[in-house]
């Protein structure tokens, strides 16, 4: 598809223009306000309310790629991947009764730190390290290649390796001088955006095929189901407890995501805020996937199916709102992008500089800076390198798969088993690298395990057997190394009596009141479920 397929006015350049210098004024004006100290800087001083939590976690998720890709996979798989979606509201429940209250009771910066407290330095080093590479290969830099890469197309006026580095600069100055403060702010901004752009398609889309009535005919029966066969390629029935497991990663031990909820103001707002991106993540169904099956109808033979959204955008919309479309895009990569380089530069400064030296708070915010200046400066240096390595976004998700389960047994075991030790947690997140890391290259990447004559079993099947393994594991090794349980370690499990006494009142007023929140998004979650179902 050419350049001028996606034609954009001097309008549209003008709303983009004026939001990219709002957001560095907001970031100039937070930095202002930060007295010097980390709590400010990395955790917003830990005053964040419910609705800036909510917002903030799901334009985190909505990543530039989120945008584009679900819309893509709707218009290639149909609506079997809103099983991405409503899976995280349930974790995101789950995250808001039984793991937050731990965290926060810990009193940590990072996700890392909270191994520490409950098991030893070495399992929270081993899985910081993870974290940081992982924000920096493929959070940040996977982040600015798809910004770049709508940018360099959509525009015509930059090229892949201008358009990254414009956005690395503007993410960068505003994550650099304002922390998190800046970062949930400029969020939620974004948040609201993409909500009304991606509604504002939706609407006119549906009017374009004919309305409701029209959504579903001549789509393929199979397109249409958000279950399928356990034989199926792109995620069957059987791979759902593989996807709750990613989502487990993603919302609840991610520093990408969590430092949100670490920053609030107290557990209540954090619970309610966490709730909330639940409550936001549902309506992505009409928001994201949807309108993949519009574009199918419209334009069923395009080139790849991550044309769909662009397509749509530029083809259906008006001048001025092709500039809010432009400006949600921008806006849904920017939201990944600050979120990966100020959760780097804290997880550096509190896993690894302030422990070995000491140093100032000052001095903290200062290398949370330079940190993130680095991180910044890498992503934009390798994120076009991305271009000649297609497998690692066709890999992503299969990669996780293989990694990601051990860690999150090593989590959940331990804030429900109190006498799991820090020789099970190190050893069990070890080799599950050792094991998941050939067992994906043998199976994914070179092809040798079926080439082999080795079962089929999906990637997500695959997290399950993972997942089994590192429970094996932490339960074995804790057992032959069994040490007496301290008190500390007893304060960071979970507490069933504080679940029921939060979970058991009538708060007001209503809309921070927990029992409500989650009664609804259980419902609510059901309800999409078994609608498409």
């Amino acid at each position: 598809m050419e350049n001028s397929n996606f034609y954009l006015s001097w309008i549209d350049y003008t709303i983009v223009a004026v939001y990219f210098i709002g957001i560095v004024a907001h970031g100039v004006y937070i930095s202002r306000k930060i007295k010097g100290g980390s709590e400010d800087y990395f955790l917003a001083g830990r005053t964040l309310p419910w609705y800036l939590i909510g917002f903030s976690l799901f334009a985190s998720n909505m990543s530039g790629s989120s945008f584009v890709g679900l819309m893509g996979g709707a218009y290639d798989n149909g609506v079997v991947i809103f099983n991405y979606e409503w899976t995280a509201a349930f974790v995101l429940i789950l995250f808001a009764i039984f793991i937050l209250p731990s965290f926060l009771r810990a009193r940590i910066s990072t996700v890392p730190m909270f191994l520490e407290e409950r098991y030893d330095v070495r399992s929270r080093r081993a899985f910081s390290v993870f974290t940081i590479l992982a924000i920096m290969f493929i959070d940040t830099a996977g982040a600015l290649y798809a910004g770049g890469l709508v940018i360099s197309n959509v525009t015509g006026m930059l090229n892949l390796w201008s358009a990254v580095a414009v956005l690395a600069l503007v993410a960068g100055i505003y994550t650099i001088l304002g922390g998190l403060s800046a970062v949930v702010v400029t969020d939620t901004v974004q948040a609201v955006l993409l909500i009304i752009a991606a509604a504002v398609l939706f609407w006119i889309g549906l009017d374009e095929i004919g309305g409701w009535e029209q959504l579903f005919v001549d789509i393929p029966e199979d397109k249409t189901k958000l279950i399928l066969p356990a034989d199926d390629d792109f995620l069957p029935w059987t791979g759902l407890w593989g996807v709750v497991l990613l989502g487990f990663y993603y919302w609840s031990i991610n520093q990408f995501v969590v430092q949100r909820t670490l920053g609030a103001k107290d557990l209540k707002e954090g619970q309610v805020g966490a709730l909330f991106a639940g409550f936001l993540k549902l309506p992505n169904l009409f928001l994201m996937i949807l309108p993949g099956l519009i574009a199918l109808k419209l334009y069923p033979d395009l080139e790849t199916p991550d044309l769909a959204f662009p397509t749509l955008a530029f083809d259906l919309m008006p001048i001025g709102i092709r500039g809010l479309i432009l400006a949600a895009l921008i806006a849904a990569i920017m939201s990944s992008l600050d979120s990966a380089l100020n959760s780097a530069s804290t997880l550096v400064v509190k896993d690894f500089i302030e422990p070995i030296w000491k140093i100032s708070e000052e001095r903290q915010v200062w290398l949370g800076r330079v940190v993130t200046g680095i991180v910044m400066a890498f992503g934009a240096i390798y994120a076009p390198m991305i271009a000649s390595f297609e497998s690692l976004f066709s890999y992503f998700q299969s990669s996780l798969s293989y990694i990601i389960p051990t860690i999150v047994v090593v989590f959940i075991l331990g804030l429900f088993v109190p006498w799991l030790n820090g020789n099970g947690a190190f050893w069990t997140i070890i080799i599950g690298l050792v094991i998941g890391i050939p067992l994906f290259i043998l199976k994914e990447v070179t092809g040798l395990w079926a080439d082999w004559g080795l079962p089929a079993i999906h990637y997500t099947v695959m997290s399950s057997i993972m997942m089994c393994i590192g429970i094996v594991v932490h339960l074995g090794l804790s057992a032959v190394t069994r040490q007496d349980v301290s008190e500390d370690t007893q304060n960071l499990v979970w507490s069933g009596a504080e679940t029921r006494k939060v979970f058991t009142q009538w708060e007001t007023p209503l809309w921070t009141n927990r029992t409500l929140w989650a009664g609804l998004l259980i419902v609510a979650t059901a309800g999409f479920v078994i609608w498409f179902a």
